[in-house]
C-alpha cells in the first residue's frame, strides 16, 4: 500500500507532500517535498493505486452556505432570523465533523468559514476538481481513497505532546524522536531533517500516517444519517486506535 499525505496551503510554497510505502509490519517514507503544485499532487496518486490524505477542509458548513446564498439574494435564510451576535454566528462557524473532532480531542479545529483557512479551502476545491478530472475517486465523506486528515489531532489521539510543534523546530525534533521510538517500524528514509526544519513537511508525514488509518478503516465513519452532510461538508478522518494499529491491522 502507498499513502500520500499533503499539508495543503493557499499556494505551492507552503504545501508539502509525503509518500509512505507500507509492506507487512513496516513502513518507509520514500518521498518528502515542499513547494507542491496541484499537478504534483495529482501526479502522485495517478501512478498506481494510492490513498490520499489532505490536511484541508473539503467543504463548508451547510448553515454557512445557506446563509451566504440567502444574504446574497436578500431573502430570509432557512436558519431563522439573522441576529449577528456571537451565539448566532457560532451556528455558521463549524461543520458537523468539526463538532466530532472537538468531542474526540477536546478542542475546536480552525473554522473554514471564518478563519484564514478558508483561502486554503478554495485551493482545495480546485484540487478536488483536478483529481476528479484525472480519474481519482473523490468522495468528501471518506468513502473512497481520499481523506480529509488533521495531523495535530491525529498526534494528540496517539498520545503525543503537540504543544508548539508548528512554530518551534526544537519541539518538532523532540516530537519526531518520540514518534521514532513509538514507531520503530517506520523508516524515515533520510527525510527526518526536512521534517524538523519545515513544519509543513512534518505535517505531511503525519498526514500520510493518518491516511493509512483511513485506508484500513481504523477511524470513526459518519453515521448513515450524517453521510449526506459529510458528502457536502467533508469528514475528518481521525485514527480510532493506537499508532501500532497502522501495521498491526
Amino acid at each position: 500500500m502507498r499513502t500520500v499525505g499533503v499539508d495543503l496551503a493557499a499556494g505551492a510554497p507552503g504545501t508539502a507532500l509525503a509518500e509512505v510505502e507500507w509492506a507487512g509490519a513496516s513502513a518507509r517514507l520514500t518521498r518528502l517535498e515542499i513547494g507542491m503544485q496541484d499537478a504534483d499532487i495529482v501526479a502522485s496518486v495517478s501512478a498506481g493505486e494510492a490513498w490520499l490524505g489532505v490536511d484541508c477542509p473539503l467543504g463548508w458548513p451547510d448553515a454557512f452556505v445557506d446563509f451566504v446564498q440567502a444574504h446574497h439574494a436578500d431573502v430570509d435564510p432557512r436558519l431563522g432570523p439573522v441576529d449577528g451576535g456571537a451565539d448566532w454566528r457560532r451556528t455558521l462557524v463549524y461543520r458537523h465533523t468539526d463538532h466530532v473532532v472537538r468531542e474526540r480531542i477536546g478542542r475546536w479545529p480552525l473554522s473554514v468559514s471564518t478563519d484564514r483557512l478558508g483561502v486554503t479551502a478554495l485551493r482545495g476545491a480546485g484540487l478536488l476538481r483536478r483529481l476528479a478530472a484525472a480519474g481519482f475517486p473523490v468522495d468528501r465523506a471518506a468513502e473512497g481513497r481520499l481523506f480529509e486528515v488533521y495531523p495535530g489531532g491525529s498526534l494528540r489521539l496517539w498520545g503525543f505532546d503537540t504543544s508548539g510543534y508548528r512554530v518551534d523546530a526544537t519541539r518538532r525534533a523532540i516530537l519526531l524522536d518520540a514518534l521514532s521510538q513509538r514507531a520503530p517500524w517506520l523508516d524515515l528514509g533520510g527525510f527526518g531533517s526536512l521534517a524538523v526544519a519545515k513544519a509543513d513537511a512534518f505535517d505531511a508525514v503525519i498526514a500520510a500516517l493518518a491516511t493509512r488509518a483511513g485506508a484500513l478503516g481504523v477511524f470513526e465513519r459518519p453515521a448513515s444519517g450524517v453521510l449526506p452532510v459529510a458528502r457536502r461538508e467533508g469528514w475528518v478522518v481521525l485514527p480510532d486506535g493506537p499508532l501500532g494499529a497502522l501495521v498491526e491491522a
